[in-house]
């Protein structure tokens, strides 16, 4: 360019004038928009696998939480079962006069053997529902995996269509993008 407004420009710069205008080739920017779209939607999918994993992991922790308290629960049954099986021998061995003490005693033991196998019983059902829990969300984490591994290989396969300007490529991408987003759609259902 010189100073009284002449102006000469080689080829390619008259082509990134074009481009920046918005002018610029269908293909590249059919690929392009496709490309940032896809990415965008890889990248909720990605986040969506993290949290469906990381809630997976807390829910099976909070199931082996419940079956560690169902194990002290049915720990503490055990040592009233022997309690009162030792009762039960000591009223068959002592005087009549102490027999009456040791029936109460029984008595008493089966009731709250009765109360702490309830218990046992309910932390074994909440663990068992938090580890049910805990597998759904691992489906669910998969079908987000795939679907944002089927996103970045639609990426891959516009970058190889956007260098070779193969159409099957670009078909290809396209087929690719929607499967990741429809599998992503089946996670999102929780299918």
């Amino acid at each position: 360019m010189s100073d009284h407004g002449f102006h000469v420009h080689g080829p390619h710069d008259h082509e990134l004038e074009h481009a920046a205008k918005g002018h610029g080739d269908s293909f590249t920017n059919k690929i392009a928009m496709f490309t940032a779209v896809i990415a965008t939607v890889g990248a909720i999918f990605g986040y969506m696998g993290g949290a469906t994993q990381a809630n997976a992991g807390l829910y099976k922790n909070n199931s082996a939480i419940k079956k560690t308290e169902a194990s002290n629960q049915w720990n503490y049954y055990q040592a009233k079962s022997s309690k009162q099986n030792l009762s039960e021998l000591a009223q068959a061995l002592v005087s009549a006069d102490k027999k009456e003490f040791y029936a109460d005693e029984i008595k008493r033991y089966k009731t709250e053997k009765a109360e702490i196998k309830a218990l046992a019983e309910k932390l074994e059902a909440e663990s068992a529902s938090w580890d049910e829990a805990s597998e759904l969300q691992m489906h669910e984490h998969h079908r987000w995996a795939q679907a944002t591994t089927l996103l970045q290989v639609a990426i891959a396969l516009a970058a190889i269509a956007l260098l070779t300007r193969k159409l099957w490529l670009e078909y290809a991408m396209f087929g690719t993008g929607t499967i990741g987003v429809l599998v992503g759609i089946l996670a999102a259902l929780h299918i």
